[in-house]
C-alpha cells in the first residue's frame, strides 16, 4: 500500500512519523512524509522520502515569532491555541494544495500536528482513508483532563468535557481558514464540525498512560514510535567525558525558545552545584560559553543511546523526550514551557520518577535543586528502572503497523 504521511510542528512532531514511515517501508509499503523543512533531518537519516511543507516553525519559535509569546504568558491554553492557529491559518491552503498533489494514487493519508485538518480534507477530496495520528492524547475520556489544560484545575467529573472544550476551541480557531482552503483548492463543502469518526493512532506508551476504558474503538494507544536502533559512534569529546566519571546529568530543552536564556543558565549552573553535566542547546540559542568546566556541550545525539548513560534528565516535558527518558529507566526533572508539557510532567510525577514540574517562568536554583534531590533518591531510581523495563518491552511501531493494516482492510 501507499501512504502520504503529513504533519506540521517541531522535531517532536516529525521524528515519530519519520520512524513510522520507516516501519511502514520495512513492512513493504510506500510512504512520503511531508513536514516543516527544519525537521526533516530524521527522515533523511532513515531513508524516508520526504518533502517540505510551506512555513517556518523555527522562525515562529524565535523571539518575536508567533509562538515565542506563549512561553512569556506561562503556556496558557488560549495563548497556545491562538499562536498555533496563526501558523496553520497562514499556510492551510498551501498545505492542502501540496498534500492533494503528493497523495494522488495513495491508499490513505496519515495526518497529524497543525496540518491535520488539511490532511483530512485532502483524503476526503481524493476519496481515500484518513488516519489521524499524534503524540498527545486528545480523544475525550473521563480518565484525565485535556493535556492542554494545567494539571489540577479541572474537577474529575469535568475531565471528559474538558477534552471537548479544548478540541472545540482548536476547531473554532482553525475552521475559517480550513473551510476557505477546502473551497478554493478542492471545491469541498463547508465543514461545520471537527472530524471525530476517523481512526486515531497515538505513539504513546500504555505503561506511562494506560488506555482509557471509555475510549471509542477507533482510538489506539500503540506505544512510543522510536527510530530504529542504529550503529552510532559518539564524538571523541563526549565519549571521553562519559568515561571520565559518574553518569552525568543531562540538560536539554529541545525546540524551545523565547525564554530568559542567561537567567535559565545561571539557575541551572547553581542547582547542578559542580556535578558533571551535559548540556544540549537545541534551538534555544543559549550562549554555551557561559558554562563552567563541569559542563560538556553536546550536539544532537540520539536520546535512546545517551539517556541510559546519564543519571538524571532535565528536560522540557515534550512527549518524545518524556517517553525516551522514562524508557531509559532514568529519573526526570521537568521544566515545562507550554502546551502539553505540563501534562507529561504530571504523568512522570504520578509514575514516581519525577517531582512536580517546575515551570520555566518560575525557575529558581533552590527549587531546581530540590527536584534534583528527589530524582536522586533510591526510591525514585527504583521507580524509574521498573517503568523503563515495562516500556522496553513495548513495540509501538509494530503495534501501529498492525493497526494501520487492519484499518486498511476494514
Amino acid at each position: 500500500m501507499k501512504f502520504a504521511v503529513v504533519t506540521y510542528g517541531t522535531e517532536g512532531d516529525t521524528r515519530p512519523l519519520a520512524a513510522l514511515c520507516r516501519a511502514l517501508m520495512d513492512a513493504g509499503h510506500e510512504t512520503r512524509l511531508l513536514a516543516d523543512t527544519s525537521t526533516l533531518g530524521s527522515a533523511e537519516a532513515l531513508g524516508v522520502p520526504s518533502a517540505a511543507l510551506p512555513g517556518d516553525i523555527r522562525g515562529a519559535l524565535q523571539p518575536g515569532g508567533s509562538i515565542s509569546g506563549v512561553v512569556a504568558k506561562g503556556g496558557r491554553v488560549d495563548s497556545t491555541v491562538s499562536a498555533l492557529a496563526r501558523i496553520a491559518n497562514a499556510n492551510t491552503e498551501s498545505w492542502l494544495r501540496q498534500i492533494v498533489s503528493v497523495a494522488q494514487g495513495c491508499d490513505a493519508v496519515i495526518t497529524g500536528g497543525l496540518a491535520a485538518f488539511a490532511g483530512f480534507s485532502a483524503a476526503e477530496y481524493l476519496g481515500v482513508k484518513a488516519i489521524g495520528c499524534g503524540m498527545i492524547p486528545i480523544t475525550p475520556t473521563a480518565a484525565y483532563p485535556s493535556p492542554f489544560l494545567p494539571p489540577g484545575i479541572v474537577p474529575r467529573w469535568l475531565n471528559h468535557a474538558s477534552h471537548r472544550f479544548v478540541n472545540a476551541m482548536l476547531w473554532r480557531a482553525f475552521r475559517k481558514a480550513t473551510n476557505a482552503a477546502r473551497s478554493n483548492v478542492c471545491g469541498l463543502p463547508t465543514r461545520k464540525r471537527v472530524w471525530t469518526q476517523h481512526p486515531m493512532l497515538y505513539g504513546v506508551s500504555p505503561s506511562l498512560l494506560p488506555t482509557p476504558s471509555d475510549w471509542p474503538e477507533n482510538a489506539y494507544l500503540c506505544g512510543q514510535w522510536m527510530q530504529p536502533e542504529q550503529d552510532w559512534t559518539p564524538p571523541p569529546a563526549l565519549d571521553a567525558f562519559l568515561a571520565a566519571g559518574e553518569p552525568p546529568i543531562y540538560i536539554g530543552f529541545g525546540s524551545m525558545m523565547g525564554f530568559d536564556r542567561p537567567k535559565l543558565l545561571k539557575e541551572i549552573i547553581k542547582a547542578v552545584a559542580g556535578r558533571r553535566a551535559l548540556f544540549y542547546p537545541g534551538w534555544s540559542g543559549v550562549d554555551a560559553t557561559m558554562l563552567p568546566a563541569n559542563f560538556l556541550v553536546t550536539s544532537e545525539t540520539p536520546h535512546s543511546w545517551l539517556f541510559p548513560r546519564t543519571s538524571i534528565v532535565i528536560h522540557h516535558g515534550g512527549a518524545g523526550t518524556t517517553h525516551t527518558a522514562a524508557r531509559a529507566g532514568v529519573p526526570s526533572v521537568v521544566v515545562p514551557f507550554a502546551g502539553d508539557q505540563f501534562f507529561w510532567a504530571d504523568r512522570l510525577r504520578q509514575a514516581g520518577v519525577a517531582a512536580e514540574g517546575l515551570s520555566v517562568k518560575h525557575l529558581d536554583a533552590g527549587l531546581l535543586a530540590d527536584r534534583l534531590a528527589f530524582a536522586g533518591t533510591n526510591e525514585t531510581r527504583i521507580c524509574a528502572q521498573v517503568l523503563g523495563k515495562k516500556m522496553m518491552a513495548e513495540d509501538g511501531l509494530t503495534s501501529a503497523i498492525a493497526c494501520i493494516e487492519k484499518i486498511m482492510l476494514d
